[in-house]
């Protein structure tokens, strides 16, 4: 500003006027002013300027490298933040990167507030964070941790999906779980209360997994190794999320399994990449956007006003039906018997 304020031949005050766009310099001036400071490559540091009133106006989010479904959520997060005067900071983890480590650089940056999509950290960490700073979690729910909580009603998801595959005349139905993954544990239960309500408790089987490509791939594997076997295919498979469903994809069609003539898929997310493939991706559709909006409007509300308790926000999934389901194959075609109406013990 010194360096603008010599070479414009007027006083540091008057930049410093310029740049905040207040009245007291004349159009002459304004325009000189801001000319230099083109010519010599200056840009207000409005971070500094923030800090030096006690603001930062930045909300950090801890991400997980590789989720597509993140990517989507950081999407929804950026027009939303701009819109209430905040800027985005991003933090990721991976493999070498724990996640406390990505959220400790955003706060060590100053985030007034951070998001974390999906953490997996443990219900303890999350309540020392929610402690220390305003947090909010989106697509996990740990009770008792003081932290905002943006979830899709993941039972209503799986339920709406589970439907589907039986009116098609599925019965073999098998679940590939997301081990840690957010949203998980709720899945699992919903699909074990499904196959339940639908009287095929006794084929129910869950493969254990994880939020991956590899892991439908591993998966992939494993049924086609038990056909070889002689054990079926199972006619229809429960992804725990859209990475698993098209590594599980990718596995099969290599193998000549058509799907869904042979065997169908259904997903869980409805990232972006479900609907590039070849094959739409039938799956649960989660409101990204709608997720994203919700995480920062809870932390800056709580922001702008300090007496505000942490909130949680469940919103409401749906199936999108593309090209990966379709009927049973012919010796599953006779459809099962009429389901019992729904238990306390089978919601979510």
């Amino acid at each position: 500003m010194a360096d603008v304020a010599e070479k414009a031949g007027v006083s540091r005050a008057l930049v410093s006027i310029v740049f905040r766009n207040q009245a007291g310099a004349g159009r002459e001036t304004r325009e000189r002013v801001l000319r230099v400071a083109d010519e010599i490559g200056y840009r207000p540091d409005s971070a500094a300027r923030l800090l030096a009133r006690g603001r930062s106006r930045a909300l950090g989010v801890m991400f997980t490298v590789h989720q597509t479904f993140h990517t989507d959520l950081i999407a929804g997060i950026y027009p939303e933040a701009e819109r209430l005067g905040y800027d985005v900071l991003l933090s990721g983890s991976t493999q070498g990167r724990s996640e406390a480590k990505a959220v400790e650089a955003l706060l060590s940056h100053r985030c007034e507030a951070v998001i974390l999509l999906g953490p997996d950290a443990q219900p303890g960490y999350l309540g020392e964070l929610g402690q220390r700073t305003v947090a909010v979690s989106v697509s996990r729910r740990v009770p008792q941790a003081h932290v905002d909580f943006v979830h899709s009603a993941e039972g209503k998801g799986v339920r709406q999906a589970m439907d589907h595959l039986v009116e098609l005349g599925h019965r073999r139905i098998v679940h590939i779980d997301g081990g840690r993954g957010p949203g998980s544990v709720e899945r699992r239960r919903a699909y074990r209360a499904a196959m339940r309500r639908h009287g095929l408790e006794g084929q129910a089987r869950v493969i254990p997994g994880r939020h991956t490509e590899d892991s439908g791939v591993e998966t992939g594997r494993l049924l086609l190794a038990e056909r070889d076997g002689g054990r079926p295919l199972p006619t229809a498979v429960l992804a725990g999320n859209d990475r698993c469903a098209m590594g599980l994809l990718m596995t099969l069609t290599r193998a000549g399994i058509e799907v869904p003539r042979d065997l169908s898929v259904v997903g869980y997310d409805d990232s972006h990449l479900s609907h590039l493939m070849p094959i739409g991706l039938t799956t649960v559709r989660q409101d990204a956007v709608l997720m994203a909006e919700h995480a920062v409007r809870f932390a800056v509300e709580r922001l702008e006003n300090g007496e505000l308790q942490p909130r949680e926000a469940v919103l409401d999934p749906q199936l999108v039906v593309r090209g990966t389901s379709g009927p049973a194959p012919a010796e599953q075609a006779r459809r099962p018997g009429r389901p019992r109406p729904l238990q306390a013990a089978d919601a979510t």
